[in-house]
Order: C-alpha cells, then structure tokens, then sequence
C-alpha cells in the first residue's frame, strides 16, 4: 500500500505541473486573437479612405499567420511545427515600417510593434509547451512505478472475492488512465485528434473567416463543400 500511496503521490506532482501549462494554453489562443483584431483594425482605421493596397497586404499576412498555425498543430506539423507561424509573424515589421511611411502615428506604430510582440510570445509559448516533454525524468520514473504496481498486484493474496476484485481493477485503471491523462495535458494542442481534451482554436477559425470575408474571398471549406456538390 505505501508503494501505491508514493506511486500516487509522485503522479499528483506531475500532474500540478502539466495542468498548470494546460491552464497558461486555454488562455493563448484568446490573447492571439486579441492582438490579430487589434493590428487588424488599427492598420484599417488608419488606411479607411486611403493606401487600401497596405491594409490588402497586411490581410494576407494575418492569414498567413492563422494558416501557419493551423497546418503546425495539425498532423502535417507534427502538433509542433510553429516555425512557419513565427516567420509570418516577423513578416508585419515591414508592412509596419510601410504605415510608418504612410503617415501612421509614432504612438500607434509602437502599440502595433507592441502587439506583434504579443503574437510572438503567444505562438513562443505553444511551441515550448508542445515540442517539449515535461521533466522527462518524472515520466520515467512514473511509468516505472505504474508498472510496477501493477506488477505486484498481480502477486497479492486476496479472499478471491468479488469486492478485491474490484477494487484491484480500479486502482489499475486509475494508475493507466492517469498515464494517458497526462499524455494528453502535455499535448493541449492536438489539431485533428478530435479529442474533447485538446484546447480548441475556434476563436482563430472565426478570425480567419472574418478575414476572408472582408477580403470577399470565400471561405475554403465553403468552397470545398460546394465543389463536393
């Protein structure tokens, strides 16, 4: 029983630690909308009865951005290839230097610098907590002690009832299950599993629409669906 009790102990511990960067995830994807809508309609209000072509080509890198993005945490990316994304990131200090040029106030050039620093950060953050494994330690030596466990349980005397039974198989299931759980946590961005614990990116798939919409491009799943037709 104390292997069991140090066996949960020791599961617990990485659990705080994954959880709490599942918690920082959820927050992400609003804060990249946030920043993406705001260099949207500062370059827009900026550009409304002039220089259309600079707001056109900061549209197309915006959804460069989301698409970078989107196609990194898909199963083409790996989960983790944000590389692309931070590339079409660094692609808005030039449109920025062009409204800059324009005319564009020096207080709101800074807040767009500012923004897209933001942008940055968040898309940092995504590929750290997916490209990287934490305390790889720990995790050996959890599986070590689920394995274990489950070892010498295999090799208790019981009453053979069927209370002992049951209570083997959930403490078994618990100790499998929370291996998977972690898994899961250390991966809150897992495009294309459709797995209900996967931080969801609706808030950008809005965006992106948005995006298209104002351009008077239709969406591409929009138009996927009406060639299927």
């Amino acid at each position: 029983m104390r292997a069991i009790a140090g066996a949960i102990f020791i599961i617990g511990f990485m659990l705080s630690g994954v959880l709490s960067d599942y918690k920082e995830a959820e927050r992400i994807p609003t804060e990249l909308r946030v920043a993406l809508e705001a260099i949207y309609d500062d370059a827009a209000s900026f550009s409304a009865e002039q220089h259309g072509d600079e707001v056109a080509s900061l549209r197309v890198v915006l959804l460069e951005i989301l698409k970078a993005i989107r196609r990194g945490l898909d199963h083409e990316g790996g989960h983790s290839d944000l590389r692309p994304a931070l590339a079409a990131i660094d692609d808005l200090s030039p449109r920025f230097h062009s409204l800059e040029r324009l005319g564009m106030p020096a207080n709101f050039v800074v807040r767009l610098r500012g923004l897209r620093d933001n942008l940055r950060r968040g898309a940092l953050r995504i590929y750290y907590i997916q490209a990287i494994e934490f305390v790889p330690s720990i995790h050996i030596l959890v599986q070590t002690l689920v394995g274990a466990v489950l070892f010498l349980l295999l090799f208790l005397k019981t009453e053979g009832s069927p209370e002992s039974a049951m209570i083997f198989g959930f403490v078994a299931y618990m100790f499998v299950y929370a291996l998977h759980l972690v898994s899961v946590l250390e991966e809150p961005f897992r495009k294309g599993h459709g797995s209900m614990d996967d931080v969801s990116l609706f808030l950008l798939r809005e965006f992106e629409e948005k995006l298209l919409k104002r351009a008077g491009i239709p969406d591409e799943r929009k138009r996927q669906a009406e060639d299927e037709r």
